[in-house]
């Protein structure tokens, strides 16, 4: 009797292996949009944006059509490629540093407007490629290499609750806010980003799944001491949960 397999590569991910720091999230959540791809059977019809930081190279890793977009930019390119070809599923994968800050405009107005595509953000509160500095989700007194004292509110602001700002706008269809810091969280997490495929499938306007996420390497902690930072620290700032559910409406 031949043997099954219960466990094998997404087809939309490339062969290539992934060249993220040990303990970064950006490979768990690359399979998940995989995994959701296939399930869905569109890898043939796929396109995505990739950013401006770790994930820049994120069009080699998956093994669908796609393209690099000028930081900040992925939305408005989306935009564009989506408005072109409406048949075709358009993503964009951002971190913190590249929606959150120099591309604040485009993720608001993109969402406003209800553009018809899929938005994977990510969020480790920090500038990761670069080099470690404060992003605009940094906690208030953690410390970065632009913040060296820990971020202060009379100094750096507040940080900025992307998904509380985006759930007020009328375009959006699906909106949550999960993790991958454990097996069921990671489940969970697939189910968003299913859900919000499903959105733009179902042409019901914009979708957006943050994904709260570690960076080991410019948190100075190892990937296991990461983990438990975030579970005490970032879910407290950015509460887990749905937003907006246009697609559960439908039910």
């Amino acid at each position: 009797m031949a043997a099954k397999a219960i466990f094998k590569k997404p087809q939309s991910l490339s062969k290539k292996e992934f060249t993220y720091c040990p303990g970064c999230h950006h490979g768990i959540v690359h399979r998940l949009i995989a995994e959701v791809i296939d399930e869905f059977g569109i890898q043939g019809k796929t396109l995505m944006v990739a950013p401006v930081g770790c994930s820049v190279f994120a069009y080699t890793f998956f093994d669908v059509d796609g393209t690099v977009a000028a930081h900040g930019r992925a939305p408005a390119v989306a935009t564009g490629m989506k408005r072109a070809m409406p048949d075709r599923v358009v993503f964009t994968y951002q971190g913190d540093g590249d929606l959150a800050a120099i591309g604040t405009a485009e993720i608001i107005h993109a969402a406003n407007r209800g553009e018809k595509i899929t938005t994977i953000f990510i969020n480790n509160a920090i500038y990761g490629m670069t080099g470690g500095q404060m992003a605009p989700t940094t906690l208030l007194g953690m410390k970065t290499t632009t913040s060296p004292y820990g971020r202060e509110i009379e100094r750096e602001g507040y940080p900025i609750h992307v998904s509380e700002v985006l759930k007020e706008l009328s375009g959006v269809a699906y909106l949550e806010r999960v993790a991958v810091s454990s097996p069921a969280e990671v489940r969970k997490a697939k189910q968003a980003i299913k859900k919000a495929f499903t959105a733009q499938l179902k042409g019901l306007g914009f979708s957006l799944v943050e994904v709260l996420s570690t960076c080991p390497t410019n948190w100075g902690l190892s990937p296991v001491e990461s983990i438990n930072w975030l579970n005490e620290n970032m879910k407290k700032e950015y509460p887990l949960g749905v937003f907006v559910d246009k697609v559960g409406e439908l039910k």
